[in-house]
């Protein structure tokens, strides 16, 4: 599975996060009916037509501990268990997957495949100005998998440029462009599928360093003899330190759902359920987050 840094890169300036929105994605999923257009309502009727019809459609890309189907067949991971909360805390008992790649979510909820985006999906301005986010449901740095021990003494992205060492990374995350903004050429960079074959390249000694998010990598390593993952720190955007925050995706005619779900995901935070319901899937406190959407967006 993917661990979450997709995006694409041209420059670090363009970094857009949490994995790729590819302009002209198409829904991957199958067999899965569209619910109805938007409403012309200022703000949107979705949340009354989920309460009368009963079920919210989530779009999930698949990837742990995001959004994903388990072994037994079963919805889970971070943002398909808040949304079963928040949902029925709205009055809609059910929620429903609609699998896709990551670079088809936001074109599978513009085309109404499903309702909202349940993929921890990273909040940024260009992701700002085609869609309408909820506050961020949980923060995130970045982390690297090395070699036990950490021979090389790599804690960021400028320590591996002045070691000059093999950096890996995933197919279009996020952590190219930091890589790139640290000094590194974008054609130097190794890109592998996903975090398990950044373990694998680490322990074979294929590469000194797999970049990912902390969450990711802290838990790919747990089993590891060979790896261990370096403490979580903040990545470089135009020469300051940035800190991703990523959360839930709606329609920009839906700003009543938006504002709705907003809301009780505000109540879980001030009371601490937030935190119990992402701490299974690997997320710390430190994780846990007070910025808004608005912050993240740039206005």
């Amino acid at each position: 599975m993917v661990s979450g840094s997709r995006a694409p890169m041209t420059s670090p300036k363009g970094t857009v996060g949490r994995r790729t929105v590819l302009a002209a994605g198409l829904l991957g999923a199958s067999g899965c009916s569209r619910v109805a257009t938007a409403s012309g309502v200022s703000g949107g009727d979705l949340l009354e037509r989920l309460r009368a019809q009963g079920v919210a459609r989530l779009g999930i890309a698949g990837e742990i501990p995001f959004g994903y189907i388990d072994r037994n067949g079963e919805l889970t991971g971070e943002g398909p268990e808040l949304a079963k909360v928040i949902f029925k805390r709205l009055g809609v008992p059910r929620v429903q997957p609609v699998p896709t790649e990551f670079g088809s979510l936001i074109p599978g909820l513009d085309s109404q495949q499903f309702d909202v985006v349940s993929a921890g999906m990273y909040i940024n301005p260009e992701r700002c100005a085609q869609v309408l986010f909820a506050d961020p449901d949980y923060q995130m740095l970045d982390a690297f998998i090395v070699k036990k021990g950490n021979p090389k003494g790599i804690r960021d992205y400028a320590d591996a440029v002045r070691a000059k060492a093999r950096l890996a990374t995933g197919t279009g995350y996020a952590e190219i462009a930091y890589a790139v903004e640290a000094g590194y050429d974008e054609g130097d960079l190794v890109i592998v599928q996903d975090q398990v074959a950044g373990l694998n390249a680490v322990e074979a000694g294929r590469v000194d360093v797999f970049a990912g998010t902390a969450l990711t990598v802290r838990e790919v390593v747990k089993k590891s003899a060979k790896a261990e993952a370096t403490k979580p720190f903040a990545p470089l955007v135009d020469g300051k330190p940035h800190v991703d925050g990523g959360g839930f995706a709606f329609r920009r005619t839906e700003r009543r759902l938006r504002d709705a779900f907003n809301a009780e995901l505000r109540k879980m935070k001030r009371s601490g359920e937030l935190f119990r319901v992402l701490r299974p899937f690997g997320f710390s406190r430190s994780e846990m987050t007070d910025m808004t959407a608005k912050e993240l967006c740039g206005s």
